[in-house]
């Protein structure tokens, strides 16, 4: 099928290479994610994180701040004295219900959908990748939008 610059085939921001959505299904108790990884060793505060995570261990935000985060080129990121996440036992999240946006909406980041091959390279840790139902366009635009979102607030 031709798109209107007359290319086959070819992905627009109206019309992505994952229009017909993309398989992905959470490994229950998996954890990969929350490891580092190259390009991902950081967990970013953003939005109403701090809020909630505060709120989550019913702290100040200004006590939370100084137990469990420190900066990086001046964002608030998630202290990573270890090879993952402080928050998590295991495999298990101990701040599920409370996680940051950045947590929540992974693998659906901008950088992740923008090209089929850089959604492959997540297959390198992420065994969720490919995995499970389509999750639809419209969820994924919803993810990518909301962490954008929440980095826009962060600046």
């Amino acid at each position: 099928m031709a798109t209107r610059n007359g290319r086959r085939g070819s992905a627009t921001a109206d019309n992505p290479w994952y229009r017909d959505g993309l398989r992905f299904e959470c490994q229950v108790d998996c954890g990969a994610c929350c490891t580092t990884h190259d390009d991902y060793a950081y967990v970013y505060l953003e939005g109403d994180d701090l809020e909630r995570l505060s709120a989550h261990f019913r702290m100040t935000e200004d006590e939370f701040l100084d137990r469990h985060t420190e900066l990086d080129e001046n964002y608030v990121v998630l202290r990573m004295n270890e090879p993952s996440c402080p928050f998590l036992d295991g495999a298990r999240c101990t701040v599920y219900e409370a996680r940051p946006v950045q947590c929540r909406t992974f693998p659906f980041w901008r950088e992740n959908v923008r090209t089929k091959a850089a959604w492959n390279r997540l297959r390198g840790f992420c065994p969720g990748i490919g995995t499970g139902e389509k999750v639809a366009l419209l969820q994924i635009r919803e993810s990518v939008d909301a962490r954008e979102q929440a980095e826009e607030i962060t600046r």
